[in-house]
Formats: structure tokens, sequence, C-alpha cells
């Protein structure tokens, strides 16, 4: 007989309508301009908000890889590294926001809590 995984699942389940779930995808695809436009209009969505938290991370991470490229020598090896993470931490968070749970973007979306 088959057994049912029980195993942990890092996401909350929310009941999401699909304007919320396009809006959410925006807000991340815009990252700082998004995070603005969900403070000013949708603030009393928690899936909105949540979204517009994480890509404000996305953003900062945008930021520390530009900001590593002025640091010589070092800087200008992980600028390249860090920059492929952060894109791909930015594509992550638009399938997150598609997919009508609470998820954390992997590495930096705990402190977005």
């Amino acid at each position: 007989m088959a057994k049912k995984k029980g195993g942990k699942n890092n996401s909350k389940r929310l009941v999401v309508n699909d304007d919320s779930r396009i809006f959410a995808f925006v807000i991340t695809f815009l990252s700082i301009v998004g995070f603005i436009i969900a403070l000013l209009f949708k603030r009393d969505d928690k899936y909105i908000m949540h979204y517009a938290k994480q890509s404000l991370l996305v953003f900062f991470a945008f930021v520390v890889a530009g900001a590593s490229a002025l640091v010589p020598f070092i800087g200008w090896l992980a600028y390249p590294v860090l920059y492929v993470i952060s894109v791909a931490l930015w594509i992550v968070s638009w399938v997150f926001a598609l997919s009508g749970e609470l998820k954390v973007v992997p590495l930096i979306g705990k402190y977005g809590n």
C-alpha cells in the first residue's frame, strides 16, 4: 500500500482571486516601483503586500550585486555571480506570485516577514 507523504511545506495556502495573483506578479516584475504601487493602492491585501515585500528584498539583492562591482578585484569577480543569483531570485518571485500561495523567495525571503 502506498503511503502519502506528509512532509513540511514552507508555503501558506490562501484563497486568492486571479486579480490579486496578476497584481502580485506585476508588483514583483516592477520591483521597487511595484512596491510603491502596492503601498499606495493595495495596502489591505495580505497576498499582494507579501509579494511587495519579497520584491523589495529582490531589489536589495540587485543593489548589493551592483555595490559589489565597486570593490576592486574581489567585487569584480563577485558581481557577475551575484547578478545572476539576483536575476534567478527575481524570476522565482514571479512564479511564486502567480502560484496563489504565500511562498518566500529562497535565500532572502525570510527577511521580509
